[in-house]
């Protein structure tokens, strides 16, 4: 029963908040400020999913300036976990098909999300540049999942390298983000599914590295990002296990 009713209400929520985002940001076509704003509102969802989401950003990360932002990417639930972590004026990189979505397509867009085609592989490779250009020209940062797909409970895959490309060109630091686990955690007919622990970490400065160092830069971060995860995990499990 906790199962139906969660299904209503996050079905009506998420059209709702579609149709009225997308009337919303008639009024100011593709300002990337949307998409914090949004990703945000998404992410009060959390409390509905029985999820208690803390995030935890350095001291200063309003004042990091243009960047590339990297996060774990792990299943649909990253809509209402990774996203209260989206600054403002952050833009995220998604397929040419998410557009074509009821509902949520012409929101993702009037935001000022990136869409790409990813099934063309000299259009893809080509967007990096186009990256790259609408950092400067746009003023904004870009999130970016280096995985390329979810990992459904298999870890932190391999990174590709297309953000790392980017970051050394447009000369903006790398900022991981790393997400707890959530994978088989959640249990839609159960009131309370525990912690998850969304953490930012310190910028990571590109400069150092050529287009020769990219798979150098991606490997680091990689690293980073897995020893924090698994960090994040445990400190999880102990509160948990603490009844907290």
């Amino acid at each position: 029963m906790l199962l139906i009713l969660r299904a209503v209400f996050v079905t009506l929520f998420c059209i709702l908040v579609c149709i009225f985002g997308s009337i919303y940001c008639l009024f100011s076509p593709r300002n990337p400020r949307h998409v914090a704003t949004f990703g945000h509102l998404f992410g009060r969802l959390s409390t509905i999913f029985g999820l208690k989401v803390e995030v935890r950003r350095p001291a200063g990360a309003d004042d990091y300036g243009n960047c590339i932002y990297i996060a774990n990417h792990q299943n649909n639930y990253d809509m209402v976990t990774a996203s209260n972590a989206v600054q403002p004026r952050t833009v995220t990189v998604g397929k040419k098909s998410l557009a074509w979505i009821p509902f949520f397509g012409p929101l993702y867009w009037l935001t000022g999300n990136l869409l790409i085609d990813r099934d063309n592989r000299a259009k893809a490779h080509g967007t990096i540049s186009q990256v790259v250009e609408q950092i400067g020209k746009r003023n904004i940062s870009i999130w970016m999942f280096p995985e390329g797909t979810r990992s459904r409970g298999r870890g932190l895959m391999p990174f590709k390298t297309g953000a790392f490309h980017a970051a050394i060109t447009a000369g903006v630091p790398v900022v991981p983000i790393c997400v707890s686990n959530t994978s088989n955690k959640i249990n839609l007919n159960r009131w309370n599914n525990g912690h998850v622990i969304v953490e930012m970490l310190e910028p990571i400065d590109t400069s150092k590295y050529g287009k020769e160092n990219v798979r150098e830069l991606a490997t680091h971060c990689r690293e980073l990002m897995q020893v924090k995860i698994a960090q994040l995990d445990e400190e999880v499990a102990q509160r948990e296990a603490a009844g907290e």
